[in-house]
């Protein structure tokens, strides 16, 4: 009996150790790559930076982003697409939709594993034929096809950029943001930053239902919160 009682309490120590231990995680703050440094890119730079996470935003042309780096702190620091791979936890893409096969060819290696948002929307006036394509699959599954090694999630990508800026920890019920992957932990980490930016998350699904709020959806065009969000689409 008192060895049962000391294996229990060995247990319970030690489910206590890790739960402090996946607490204490959850509080440090992350690597964020960002490739695509445009509305969507920078209005998140600076939200992430300012909960305390470092990020490096990232184009072709890094030299053109050092003047936003240098007014986001030292937190932020500019570089190549490359150079945010490497150093980055988790990636946020949020690049014309037309580019995301290059990024995928471009820097699998850099890619493979990594936890990617995917903020990507496809239109065909400006993307082309891959768009409509893009849409009939549904595009977190077209995402996946292109980015084949990431651990993807569709995020940010039904707000616009004016609402990232405007309504970011706003008073009351926050506005949602909803999410969609394959992998838990991904996910788990995704809803970290959505709510970090000042938004509240909201799992939708598997990525195949991430078309339940593709651009063309409707959902992008409403400012909902949560609890509106998950009525909207009946979870």
């Amino acid at each position: 009996m008192k060895a049962r009682h000391r294996l229990t309490a060995c247990l319970l120590g030690l489910t206590l150790a890790l739960n402090a231990a996946w607490c204490a995680a959850q509080k440090q703050p992350l690597r964020i790559g960002i490739i695509g440094t445009g509305n969507i890119g920078s209005a998140l730079a600076r939200l992430w930076v300012e909960a305390g996470h470092s990020v490096m935003i990232s184009s072709r042309h890094p030299d053109r982003l050092q003047p936003l780096a240098d007014e986001l702190g030292e937190r932020a620091r500019a570089g190549t697409v490359r150079e945010a791979a490497a150093f980055a936890e988790v990636i946020l893409l949020a690049v014309p939709y037309a580019a995301t096969p290059q990024v995928g060819r471009d820097h699998a290696a850099g890619l493979e594993g990594k936890i990617v948002l995917d903020a990507g929307n496809p239109i065909p006036a400006r993307d082309g034929p891959m768009a409509e394509e893009a849409r009939e699959l549904g595009v977190g599954l077209a995402s996946q096809r292109f980015l084949p090694g990431a651990r993807l999630v569709r995020a940010f990508n039904a707000i616009s950029a004016y609402n990232l800026r405007s309504q970011a920890h706003r008073d009351g019920e926050r506005l949602a943001i909803p999410l969609a992957g394959d992998d838990d932990e991904a996910l788990h980490v995704a809803s970290r930053l959505v709510s970090d930016a000042g938004f509240d998350p909201v799992i939708v699904g598997p990525l195949s239902s991430a078309r339940r709020f593709d651009y063309d959806s409707g959902l992008s065009a409403r400012m909902l919160s949560a609890a509106e969000l998950r009525e909207a689409l009946g979870l």
